[in-house]
């Protein structure tokens, strides 16, 4: 059999009883990285006192192994218990797992996914942005028209949108979403759970002023509804700098958003 458990994403006491019990009683550990599941256990043996089950075996599976490994796998694999485990987080949630999860429907093995700590849902939640609805980008990619249209996608979606994004490319990030959609709101979570955890919410430039520079830390990022995608060569970018009166600017934005011009008008305010 097969489960899919989820690990803290920064607070170890977040992890559940369901959790560490089916830690302790696999026979072989998939892992994200290996050393860092090796430290979670022994915090759960000393932390709480937790027997696990002797000579466990440790198998390596990310992003970069994870296809080839599913190719080579056989049935008989599963007669064990098998636990996949992810650095941090919901696996198959910007991690590996749901190859695993396609191997053991493909062929009628059993399998588990237990419940737990996730990012996205918990930025979601904490944006305080009233949305029942939301999509996941994961991470953008790094450069190029590729990472252009995903931002795009981002923003004219019609729903609140949750990214990731690393340290290094943090500010690169607001500065786009800052050129691209000066007047949307966006919130951003640092550190979910761990000691250093703070919220930001406004603008990308009020964001950009208030980080003055630190962009340390494990980010998480979520862009306030706008309106849908539609297809012109003319942003709203482009008309908000020309020297027009507000009304004008926001019913030129509806022509290419389809968004409410009394709700543009608000936001240009």
């Amino acid at each position: 059999m097969l489960t899919l458990v989820p690990t803290p994403i920064g607070n170890i006491g977040d992890i559940s009883l369901r959790a560490i019990e089916a830690l302790r009683n696999a026979d072989t550990l998939l892992c994200e990285d290996t050393r860092f599941t090796k430290k979670l256990i022994h915090i759960l043996k000393e932390r709480y006192n937790t027997e696990f089950k002797e000579n466990q075996e440790f198998v390596s599976l990310h992003s970069h192994n994870e296809q080839a490994f599913v190719e080579k796998l056989e049935p008989s694999f599963f007669e064990q218990n098998i636990v996949y485990a992810s650095d941090a987080g919901m696996p198959g949630v910007s991690d590996p797992g749901q190859a695993l999860v396609s191997y053991c429907l493909d062929h009628k093995i059993a399998y588990d996914v237990l419940p737990g700590a996730n990012a996205v849902l918990t930025a979601f939640v904490a944006s305080g942005f009233c949305e029942t609805q939301m999509l996941f980008f994961g991470f953008l990619d790094h450069k190029g028209s590729s990472r252009s249209e995903g931002l795009q996608q981002a923003l004219h979606n019609g729903y609140t949108t949750v990214l990731y994004e690393s340290p290094h490319r943090l500010e690169k990030l607001l500065l786009e979403l800052s050129h691209e959609a000066p007047m949307r709101e966006i919130f951003l979570a640092k550190e979910l759970t761990k000691k250093y955890q703070k919220y930001f919410r406004g603008s990308a430039k009020e964001i950009l002023q208030n980080l003055d520079g630190n962009y340390k830390g494990e980010w998480v990022v979520v862009i306030k509804a706008g309106s849908l995608h539609v297809n012109s060569a003319i942003s709203e970018n482009d008309i908000l700098v020309l020297d027009l009166p507000k009304k004008v600017q926001a019913k030129l934005i509806n022509k290419i958003t389809g968004e409410k011009i009394k709700e543009i008008y608000q936001r240009l305010l």
